[in-house]
């Protein structure tokens, strides 16, 4: 039994984690040193000793037989809800967030962990609901979704939260949910923070302010729009099914119903998030309309990672970190650092091993012949996709600033603990592919 499982475990994937994590380490500490050259910080031993927490997690989880998680899984996801209500309540603030519990230093983020759960669940509802109405069980899926993320938007840690929303868009996807309901649920996503970052961006980026955007920001202008988008809606679905209009009508409410949630949901966006807050999402845009504040980071960070050159300025070496330019440097901006030291070169590896995990994540859903372990994998590929491209593209100034990790390399004991239990169910998923079932 011990030669099976050997046989089939995934070394590929081990290797490229374990470089990450090395090059992690290298340089959480290279982000703690001063000027002087000395360490100001202990963060690169506590992400250590996580990294070897992490590993023997990975091993564990590896082992254990992924499918037995499907019995309990609805425990674990009721045991989430009941923290997460319980973090609101009674967790440490951190950054404005109550989303932290621990005694001292030690600290845990049960939203991190909750991903799995989460993930294990909606597995399961996905399994056992195959031959249902498709539209009722792509609507009991998203309200398996909206429960924990509604409980971390309010702690609030939008970051976090919009993890959630790729992991069930991915898992639906390969749940063969149909793809005019996912399309739904993403237009009428993106729509409503595109009205509700518009007159923010208007009044602090656009250079040439337009006035018809004013109707965003005016009250009786945008009911007379909800109002007029929903009627148009209505009729249309009205014509087509009493009165056999074409097919087309179909499409028309479709898409007129998408903007008059949208035009709802972005109120209650605007009301969740201050206008500071908007403001941080769409200042990579222009980080010059305010380079002494919302537009600090990521000018700081273009200029690490510019300074790079193409082979860097050497391990230790790096301006932008040890004159401590950079903020939160060694979490959201530890690709800045890297860039700036190892160059265009050391990104590229960093790209080159991500890819090679996507490959292989890939590989394991399509090699999977048991739907629950392809449900899984595939809320794991969404979850660290959406986290590489979200941080990348933060740190290069062509993605808004969410504080969101890069897995694997960010300081961080929840994100790291949480990441290397995934990469554990997907090495369990990939050994037993040629199990009986």
């Amino acid at each position: 039994m011990k030669n099976k499982f050997l046989s089939r475990f995934d070394y590929f994937i081990l290797l490229a984690i374990a470089i990450l994590v090395t090059m992690g380490v290298m340089f959480i500490y290279s982000s703690s040193i001063n000027t002087e050259g000395l360490s100001v910080t202990n963060e690169y031993k506590k992400q250590i000793i996580w990294a070897s927490i992490g590993l023997v997690l990975l091993v564990i989880v590896a082992i254990y037989d992924y499918r037995r998680l499907e019995s309990i899984s609805m425990w674990l996801y009721i045991g989430l809800v009941l923290v997460l209500i319980y973090t609101r309540i009674f967790g440490r603030l951190v950054n404005g967030a109550r989303s932290w519990l621990g005694i001292g230093e030690f600290g845990i983020q049960p939203s991190e962990f909750g991903k799995i759960f989460f993930i294990l669940f909606l597995a399961r509802y996905l399994d056992n609901s195959r031959n249902e109405n498709q539209l009722k069980r792509f609507f009991i899926a998203m309200g398996i979704m909206m429960l924990p993320m509604g409980l971390i938007l309010i702690q609030p840690d939008m970051g976090t939260a919009s993890v959630y929303i790729p992991i069930f868009l991915f898992m639906c996807f390969m749940a063969d949910i149909p793809i005019r309901y996912i399309l739904y649920v993403t237009s009428f996503g993106l729509l409503t923070i595109f009205f509700a970052i518009l007159p923010v961006w208007n009044s602090e980026i656009a250079k040439n302010p337009l006035a018809i955007i004013s109707i965003l920001t005016n009250i009786k202008f945008r009911v007379i729009l909800i109002f007029t988008t929903s009627f148009i809606a209505s009729i249309s679905l009205i014509l087509r099914r009493y009165f056999h209009f074409p097919k087309y009508m179909i499409w028309i409410a479709y898409c007129f119903s998408i903007v008059a949630f949208a035009l709802i949901g972005s109120m209650l966006f605007s009301k969740v998030l201050k206008y500071y807050q908007i403001k941080r999402l769409i200042v990579f845009m222009d980080p010059n309309t305010d380079p002494l504040g919302s537009g600090w980071n990521i000018i700081q960070s273009k200029i690490a990672i510019g300074a790079g050159g193409p082979i860097g300025q050497g391990y230790l070496n790096g301006t932008q970190s040890h004159y401590r330019f950079l903020p939160q440097q060694s979490t959201d901006f530890i690709f800045s650092i890297l860039s700036e030291e190892m160059g265009f070169l050391g990104g590229c590896l960093v790209f080159f091993l991500y890819l090679l995990i996507f490959v292989r994540i890939l590989f394991i859903i399509k090699q999977c012949p048991n739907k629950y372990g392809t449900y899984i994998a595939s809320g794991i590929f969404g979850m660290i996709t959406f986290h590489f491209f979200i941080n990348v593209g933060m740190v290069m100034g062509i993605m808004p600033i969410t504080g969101i990790p890069l897995l694997f390399l960010s300081y961080g004991g929840s994100s790291l603990l949480t990441v290397m239990m995934c990469m554990g169910l997907l090495m369990s998923i990939n050994s037993r592919k040629k199990d009986l079932y």
